[in-house]
């Protein structure tokens, strides 16, 4: 795993670059300047960029956020997000897994995720009793985003029941402002510890990254993935066959700091090797 201080050196060696939101350009409130200022920088060179996040929403709705972080549209070429990939696996139903699903949909989540819904051929029910399967966007905003315990109960009639689920956010936490929340992938593995089916859409599955490398339109050679955590990024970067770069300062920000020795733990721990690592996403 080389060790670099910036972006700057792997603009002469890639020409596309699939990046991460969470914990590389922002912390969930604002965004970093350093990391706006590279995008900027990657694209006056000419080299194209992705943005492809675990957020369980559409990809529009993402851009509105970036957006209201002082994050223009010309810094990037495109915009991915696990919750788009989701919404259209339910559109399509070409995936068998997906075609058998039924259409009452009980929504485990926040209503800031509702526009997922939008267009579907779903009815949305009340709770597990009345639904034909459990869409995951993450922690609902009666239960609160702290503490995964309260979701239990509803987890485990929704599993007793035999409903699978789609888990449209693989990630486990984020760091939001600098505290800890509970997302969609730790209610996922939850219920698959109860014996439910579920269905993950987004890092570190590789399916998500195709509609990523039609946007690219380059060389899986020539294209590095971008992001802050092992589990999802750097993991998801080699199922699909890519370099990637791990940015030090994000989740594993706490246990790893700008250390090498100790992130060549952490990675090797993971049973991962990432091509290289920054302390930040900057030039």
């Amino acid at each position: 795993m080389l060790h670099l201080s910036g972006i700057a050196p792997l603009a002469a060696r890639y020409d596309g670059f699939i990046v991460d939101l969470w914990g590389v350009i922002h912390d969930g409130i604002t965004a970093y300047p350093g990391a706006i200022a590279c995008l900027h920088r990657l694209r006056a060179a000419g080299r194209r960029v992705v943005l492809l996040s675990n957020a369980p929403r559409r990809s529009a709705a993402a851009q509105d956020t970036l957006r209201r972080m002082g994050l223009p549209d010309d810094a990037y070429d495109g915009i991915m997000t696990s919750g788009e990939a989701t919404r259209a696996a339910l559109l399509a139903r070409t995936d068998p897994w997906f075609a058998s699903l039924g259409d009452r949909v009980w929504h485990l989540g926040p209503d800031k995720d509702s526009g997922l819904f939008e267009g579907l051929p779903l009815r949305r029910v009340a709770g597990p009793e009345a639904g034909a399967f459990v869409l995951n966007t993450g922690p609902d905003d009666a239960l609160g985003e702290t503490d995964p315990e309260r979701y239990l109960p509803a987890l485990r009639r929704a599993a007793s029941l035999g409903m699978r689920m789609v888990c449209a956010n693989p990630d486990l936490v984020i760091v939001r402002g600098g505290q800890r929340v509970t997302c969609a992938g730790l209610l996922a593995r939850d219920y698959a510890a109860m014996g439910g089916a579920v269905r993950q859409v987004g890092k570190p599955y590789p399916e998500v990254y195709e509609p990523v490398r039609q946007m690219l339109g380059l060389p899986d050679a020539r294209i590095l993935a971008v992001g802050d955590s092992l589990a999802t990024d750097i993991a998801g970067a080699e199922a699909a066959g890519l370099d990637s770069c791990w940015v030090l300062g994000g989740i594993h920000g706490e246990a790893v700091g700008d250390d090498p020795d100790l992130a060549r733990a952490e990675a090797d721990s993971a049973g991962l090797r990432p091509t290289v690592a920054v302390p930040r996403f900057d030039w």
